[in-house]
């Protein structure tokens, strides 16, 4: 079996900090090789793998501002099309642009859609619909307007995250600092409940990090530590009492949650989207409608054993069960007449 894999190309692959769907690839990529599949991994060309790398652009256009994503996406998504012949199958996982080259190879192409950023970009995936064969993330964000070839939620490497028995003091938030995040609510809830708040995560709304987070930081209740790369996830997911996820969207998969929960550390998060596939109300932390409900849950954290959270993840979110379910779908592909 020949894979291509078609990862974006914001970051790097994997990503040093942020870049949640360059990390999924990566994951997904470097266990299909575990597994003695043939993976060639089209991304930028400072990306690392133990997959042959394919790449036509040097550096993600996030980490290079002198690089017009425009030009460096249309090259990118050609070059794996141009060599679709040396292929059994392309899994695509830059969203809907590589779609429009589907009709003009032979070769099948996978889809997993991270999301949709808006209702603008459906009529690409309609008009592709069942050509292309699409994977939700989560049960939430399949769109009844699409079919979709499998659910299929992301997995983590439980073993590069390491498990921390005791709480520590502070509360975290770790994402990307935007409104959908609602890092704004976690700092009122911190100061409801008189606790330290730790912020992690690069900005991606300056006006709003100007306006909403940046008046409240003092440097010892809430502290702004930007993005955290892979070698310090475990220590600043792991030391927090509660990671709070107050987010003003549906979001179609909480990676973050599924981190956390790894480390041990119980979730507070508002009820929208993937995340009662993801959390296991008042046994892996709670799941409220609002971070003012969310304050009298507070005390019960004390209730949660942080060992179950951990076990959660190492029965529905590894690695390994992710790859085996990707492979599943492959098959089924490739072997149906």
């Amino acid at each position: 079996m020949r894979i291509a894999m078609l990862s974006p190309i914001a970051w790097r692959t994997p990503p040093r900090h942020y870049g949640p769907w360059e990390w999924v690839v990566s994951q997904l990529t470097e266990g299909l090789v575990n597994r003695g599949v043939e993976v060639t991994l089209f991304a930028t060309g400072d990306s690392l793998t133990r997959a042959r790398l394919d790449w036509v652009v040097p550096r993600g256009y996030e980490e290079d501002q002198s690089l017009d994503p425009k030009v460096w996406e249309g090259l990118h998504i050609a070059n794996v099309f141009e060599k679709a012949g040396k292929f059994d199958l392309i899994h695509n996982h830059f969203d809907f642009l590589p779609l429009t080259y589907s009709a003009l190879v032979d070769t099948p192409v996978v889809t997993t859609i991270h999301g949709f950023s808006s209702e603008k970009i459906l009529p690409v995936y309609q008009k592709y619909n069942r050509r292309v064969h699409y994977v939700a993330i989560s049960e939430a964000d399949k769109h009844p307007a699409l079919d979709y070839a499998a659910v299929i939620h992301h997995g983590i490497p439980l073993e590069q995250y390491e498990f921390h028995p005791e709480p520590g003091e502070y509360l975290l938030v770790f994402g990307r600092i935007h409104h959908d995040k609602g890092v704004h609510e976690a700092i009122q809830f911190a100061r409801a409940v008189h606790k330290p708040l730790v912020i992690a995560g690069i900005i991606q709304d300056q006006t709003y990090f100007d306006e909403k987070v940046a008046p409240y930081l003092d440097g010892k209740n809430i502290r702004f530590i930007g993005p955290v790369g892979p070698d310090r996830k475990s220590e600043v997911l792991g030391n927090a009492r509660t990671l709070l996820h107050f987010i003003n969207f549906d979001e179609p998969f909480g990676l973050s949650i599924i981190e956390s929960l790894a480390c041990g550390t119980p979730v507070i998060a508002v009820n929208r989207g993937s995340l009662p596939e993801i959390m296991v109300d008042g046994k892996t932390g709670w799941l409220v409608n609002h971070w003012e409900e969310a304050v009298e849950k507070f005390p019960l954290l004390e209730g949660i054993d942080r060992s179950r959270c951990r076990e959660h993840v190492a029965q529905h979110f590894t690695v390994d069960g992710m790859v085996e379910r990707y492979l599943h779908l492959y098959r089924e592909i490739l072997t149906s007449p």
